[in-house]
């Protein structure tokens, strides 16, 4: 591997062995102040480190590149300043041993170590993000304010700023606002308790939350009661009413309390959001807090799985589509694309009232589709051929990329030869990809489901070997099968494949 130093050294690290009751000294090579840390070092920085943030990448991803910097900048920023908090780094393609210890799945993976005991990190991926993110979880939820310039020092330079303002820090608001400022990670949180410091305090038992965006402030003017309620209130506030997304605000947009999302799609090139946006912003403002209004660049290479992922094709943006995530990702899509703001009112109000039906993506169905051993379905014909009742029907749901699938078709080619003549068997694959059942989500590639001919049979997943002898005698024992006998790295890689599935979707 090759690495990209900008200095490196090597820093003596105090490890203590409890047993022997001596110190010994640990050598832990630095790369732009991050810790490079190993199997034969990991153990003896986190228990010498009172707070510790640890990366795990991979040095071809993308994002573990992005972050890179940002990362080295937080934890040199760390260090001038003398705080107490490291951070450092695990190649997970070399210390595979760790990465499997911690259960590392994706990449970049951060970890955060209070005094040996890790937790998730669940910050952003800026420089001060970082730093925000580890001095909240190395010190107190709520930073004490005693006076009038602390509070402005505290607010100013910061993109969201959260003050309470609790004389009474034994009444229950002040106590949920605590709760508060320990759960939330996203933003800083401040505390006011003494009112004889403040000459003027426009604001008492609640608290405010503070921006550098729209209007400046927005104070909480209801009861201090329900944590949900409250946590909805910071994020709808901390976002703008019209939200670019990117790597930065992808965890924003989709971890908040707002799971249903308009999604402009438009282009900068072609000078889309100085068109669109300004009509449109109204119409986010008046539907703040019921649904999230994202833009999403079409220009960039990045973004078109997105528009796969809703069937869509660069010449259909500028456009619109609206989704639940609640409800596995549910797709609408509007009757007239048009981006004026009298047409996205009327499309997200109907949508907020649930008066647009969900969109399924559906391909053509080719001519000749039924012509040979395997049938080819989409979602226009599945109905009519899987739930024939009187016919046996073994679908293969695959996507065109799942390197599974391209080892299963030619045996799947010899299943269909081989019931060819069986006029009340069909063997037949769907491009899940590209055509959604309402009825039927999947959720890994290939999925293999036998459905029995009857009135109302009930659809089995085959979950046996992926043999040409296999399938065969599970068709005709009409779907009764046994325990499969897959060996844990094909489990393993079933797991990849579920991944790769999600993919458009995490990228969203």
């Amino acid at each position: 591997m090759i690495l990209h130093v900008a200095f490196a050294a090597f820093l003596l690290v105090n490890s203590a062995i409890a047993d022997a009751g001596v110190q010994e000294q640990v050598a832990v090579e630095s790369d732009e102040g991050v810790l490079v840390l190993t199997k034969d070092n990991f153990q003896s920085i986190v228990s010498s480190s009172e707070y510790l943030l640890v990366k795990f990448y991979a040095p071809w991803c993308g994002h573990c590149k992005q972050l890179a910097p940002e990362y080295a900048n937080a934890a040199q920023h760390l260090a001038q300043n003398e705080l107490s908090v490291k951070l450092g780094k695990v190649d997970a393609t070399i210390e595979s041993d760790l990465a499997e210890q911690f259960g590392i799945r994706g990449y970049p993976t951060l970890k955060f170590f209070k005094n040996g005991k890790p937790i998730d990190y669940s910050g952003g991926r800026t420089k001060d993000e970082i730093i925000q993110w580890v001095l909240k979880k190395s010190g107190p939820a709520a930073k004490v304010l005693q006076s009038e310039e602390e509070v402005q020092s505290f607010i100013e330079g910061k993109h969201v700023a959260i003050v309470g303002y609790f004389e009474n820090l034994e009444s229950d608001a002040a106590k949920l606002f605590s709760e508060l400022a320990d759960s939330v990670d996203d933003h800083p949180f401040g505390l006011v308790s003494d009112y004889s410091k403040f000459s003027n305090l426009e604001h008492k038992d609640t608290f405010v939350l503070y921006k550098d965006f729209d209007e400046k402030k927005v104070p909480y003017d209801k009861d201090i009661a329900n944590v949900e309620d409250i946590k909805t209130f910071i994020f709808v506030h901390s976002l703008p009413p019209i939200i670019e997304f990117n790597q930065d605000t992808a965890q924003k947009i989709f971890g908040g309390q707002i799971k249903s999302h308009l999604l402009l799609f438009l282009s900068k090139k072609e000078g889309h959001f100085e068109k669109f946006i300004d009509d449109i912003k109204p119409v986010a403002l008046d539907f703040r807090g019921k649904i999230v209004f994202v833009t999403i660049n079409a220009d960039e290479e990045e973004h078109q799985r997105i528009l796969e992922f809703f069937g869509m094709k660069k010449n259909e943006v500028p456009s619109m589509r609206a989704i639940k995530l609640e409800d596995d990702m549910t797709k609408f899509k509007p009757e007239s694309p048009d981006l004026t703001g009298e047409n996205v009112r009327k499309f997200v109000s109907d949508f907020v009232e649930g008066k647009v039906k969900q969109h399924l993506l559906s391909e053509e169905l080719p001519e000749d589709w039924n012509k040979t051993p395997v049938w080819t379905l989409t979602a226009t014909n599945f109905d009519s051929v899987a739930l024939d009742s009187t016919k046996n029907v073994l679908v293969e749901f695959y996507a065109p990329w799942c390197g599974h699938c391209k080892q299963l078709a030619p045996i799947f080619d010899k299943v269909g030869e081989h019931f060819a003549d069986k006029d009340d068997i069909v063997i037949a694959k769907m491009d899940a990809t590209v055509n959604e059942l309402e009825h039927t989500k999947i959720s890994s590639f290939p999925t293999l489901t036998y459905y029995p001919k009857g009135d109302s049979p009930k659809a089995i997943e085959y979950n046996g070997d992926r043999t040409l002898e296999a399938i065969i005698k599970f068709i005709e024992a009409d779907g009764k099968q046994e325990s499969s006998s897959s060996t844990t790295s094909e489990e393993g890689d079933e797991e990849e494949e579920e991944v790769e599935r999600e993919k458009p979707k995490d990228e969203l």
